[in-house]
């Protein structure tokens, strides 16, 4: 999505080249320039070295002067375990320069993981991290830094983007900070796949909402940590080689034997271990953080299993966890027709690979259309159109029309995403029961403003069901799932352009046919705490996860519910539940969710779901929105009087996106403030990408500039001193 600029990061007088003045008229802004490209650019023209993929970099610090980025390194190492993963990211910030450093990396996790151990690693000396209450943790931190002692702090800025502060690395030092985490895997279709981010996106935060009574309580709903505002640049791929490599490997063991084993995002090396395990590297070794890695696996023909039951012995009880996929029905019900409606981001972040992607996504559905079946197409950047006043027929005439429409969609502009939802979920014919509505939601969904999208969808999704299709190398896992949740839909990620037919029409065939509705769960044995509390339709191939919390794995689960419109039980005995790892943190971490989707829809009051958030979090020691793990060495080490220079680490663009169609094309600073493109746009904030200070390099326009200041400035002086000479 494209952000738009900060009121508090004034235009740079060097973006744009100066219109013509008279003579008279130009002294004054070209000594200005003069001074301003002195002062500017020279000290930033430092040469760029190609050590470890990037050149050097200077950004503006939080004392104003110039400092070299430290240098990121990341190595992920991940386990899977059956249904559940557990992942190990040690990243390691090494000083190249002689002076005291302070470096803050924004990063982004899978939207479900729980975040519960952090260690800094100094030399041989291993400080394991306290999980605290924010606000506490980062008084420790700013005292630590403060003394000169090593410290480090991870928060959460949003459930699926973190920073990492580390204060005080020493001059050609290397820091390692190793944070893990547990996640659940994820199945659809037979097919299982782990999800990794790499690459924190730009993101845009429309303007607050006029001050009503319910904008105040959705803007509450949706606070943003004032760290969150930390200046993160993003390098344009043209001008800077990629920064913060990634090495990667996944011990596999998923308990079945195993099929394919494969990933469309990167080149990896598989190794078989034994029939139900694999080791998975990257074939390419160290990749640019650019892109989310994605790995997916398969049965062997005939292997994959109906029910997954795993428990874990957990202080004070145990913890289950069940994943069941419904049997396909024998004689599955006659199709329904169905209203649908398509959503299409055309944004300047949409520009590129994904603008393709996306267009390419809704043609095939408007091409699976049935006879009977209705339609309508949305597209939206910062303002929205609507392609027909309601659902039209599927006929030729007006698919026609909506492809041509299609067709011509360019990306541009900044992103309002709250306005054209509630369009596609505004339902004519409420009591049209006869008929399935459904919402194909299509973006990237790199925006800032999810709590308010959330709350539309809790209060206004009626009887539409709402399917999220990410799209793009970093699509924001946190909308895509949470507002699928809310809208009884189901999640698509489409990552590279040789997916696109294969899950669209994985997708759509879901749409066609319901696979299991009215679902519930009951436990045999009172004082069972089971999430979600409310289950959702299931479509063909979708299982479901339960995790609950009891006392001990006994008696039964029973799931209910109708498939092609007869009904279906399965019972699951409790106490053949297998053995399993990190359970408990996953029942933790999906409670919190929980909770902070009943303060969003007001299903809590914020200080209830504020205290229930942060007894879960302390008593399982996760990282959330109220808690952070911060870790400190007990001995000085900066010296008395060393100034330590505090920066924010650069990022990659996204791979495939756009860096003109979302910054503008004829910026010449290499992380320019992004350019409002026309007028009506609302003001906006980046979340995760603000503007270095510095240029790298200069452009004709400047060098023009310069010379041009300075022979003005020469002939200034000598027509002084000639005065003087003459009197």
């Amino acid at each position: 999505m494209l952000p738009l600029p900060l009121s508090s990061h004034p235009r740079s007088p060097l973006s744009h080249p100066a219109p013509s003045l008279p003579r008279n008229l130009l002294l004054g802004p070209l000594i200005a320039l003069l001074l301003a490209l002195v002062a500017g650019i020279a000290p930033a023209k430092a040469q760029e070295t190609r050590a470890e993929g990037g050149g050097t970099l200077l950004l503006r610090s939080e004392g104003g002067a110039p400092v070299e980025a430290p240098r990121l390194k990341a190595d992920a190492a991940i386990t899977v375990s059956g249904p559940t993963a557990r992942a190990t990211i040690t990243q390691a910030f090494r000083n190249t320069t002689a002076e005291w450093v302070e470096g803050t990396y924004l990063f982004p996790l899978p939207e479900d993981a729980a975040v519960d151990t952090m260690k800094l690693v100094i030399g041989d000396r291993v400080i394991v991290a306290d999980i605290r209450e924010r606000e506490a943790a980062r008084r420790v931190y700013e005292a630590a830094k403060a003394e000169g002692r090593a410290a480090a702090l991870t928060e959460q800025q949003r459930p699926n983007l973190f920073t990492n502060a580390v204060a005080n690395i020493g001059p050609g030092e290397t820091v390692l900070v190793q944070i893990a985490y547990q996640q659940p895997v994820r199945q659809s279709g037979g097919t299982a796949s782990l999800r990794l981010p790499t690459v924190a996106a730009p993101r845009y935060s429309p303007a607050p909402p006029a001050v009503t009574a319910a904008a105040e309580r959705i803007s509450a709903a949706d606070p943003v940590p004032d760290r969150q505002k930390i200046a993160a640049p993003v390098l344009d791929p043209a001008r800077h080689a990629p920064v913060n490599p990634l090495t990667l490997q996944i011990d596999l063991k998923a308990g079945f034997p195993l099929g394919t084993v494969r990933s469309a995002t990167h080149a990896i090396r598989v190794e078989e271990v034994s029939a139900s395990e694999r080791r998975v590297t990257l074939a390419d070794g160290a990749t640019a953080a650019d892109r989310d890695f994605e790995l997916t696996w398969t049965a062997a023909p005939g292997e994959a299993p109906a029910v997954g039951l795993f428990r874990e012995r957990v202080a004070g009880g145990e913890a289950v966890l069940a994943v069941v996929t419904p049997p396909e029905a024998a004689n599955p019900a006659a199709p329904i027709p169905r209203d649908v409606v398509f959503v299409i981001d055309n944004s300047g972040s949409m520009g590129g690979a994904s603008m393709r992607q996306a267009k390419a996504s809704l043609l095939i559905g408007l091409d699976r259309l049935r006879l009977g079946d209705r339609f309508n197409v949305i597209r939206f950047d910062h303002s929205y159109d609507v392609l027909f006043p309601d659902v039209v027929p599927a006929d030729e005439t007006h698919l026609d029309r909506a492809k041509r429409f299609v067709a011509g969609l360019e990306a541009s502009g900044g992103t309002e995403m709250l306005a054209p939802l509630r369009a596609a979920l505004r339902d004519a014919t409420p009591g049209e029961t006869g008929r399935l509505r459904q919402v194909v939601f299509l973006t990237d969904g790199a925006i800032g403003n999810e709590g308010q999208i959330f709350s539309a969808i809790a209060a206004e999704r009626g009887r539409s069901r709402l399917f999220m299709v990410g799209i793009g190398s970093a699509p924001n896992g946190y909308l895509m799932s949470h507002a699928a949740e809310l809208g009884r839909g189901s999640v698509t990620q489409i990552g590279t352009p040789d997916q696109v037919t294969e899950r669209m029409r994985a997708l759509l065939v879901k749409l066609e046919s319901p696979a299991v509705t009215d679902l519930t769960a009951t436990f045999s044995e009172p004082g069972v705490d089971a999430t979600p509390a409310r289950l959702p339709d299931l479509y063909r191939g979708e299982p479901l996860t339960l995790s609950a919390r009891m006392e001990q794995a006994r008696g039964t689960l029973t799931l209910t519910g109708r498939i092609g419109g007869q009904p279906w039980q399965t019972v699951l005995p409790l106490d053949r539940a297998e053995a399993g790892t990190g359970i408990g943190k996953l029942w933790a971490r999906a409670k919190i969710a929980e909770a902070e989707t009943a303060r969003l829809t007001g299903g809590l009051s914020p200080d209830a779901a504020d205290a229930a958030i942060l007894r879960l979090a302390l008593d399982h020691g996760l990282t959330t929105r109220l808690t952070s793990l911060v870790a400190v060495d007990a001995t000085p080490r900066r010296p008395a009087g060393a100034r330590l220079a505090s920066t924010d680490l650069p990022l990659n663009l996204p791979a495939g996106w756009d860096f003109a169609a979302l910054f503008g094309e004829d910026e010449v600073q290499p992380l320019p403030p992004p350019r409002q493109r026309r007028a009506a746009a609302p003001a906006a904030q980046l979340a995760a990408a603000q503007p270095v200070a510095l240029p790298q390099t200069a452009t004709d326009f400047e060098i023009r500039a310069l010379l041009g200041g300075l022979l003005l400035a020469l002939g200034l002086v000598l027509a002084r001193r000639s005065r003087r000479v003459a009197a």
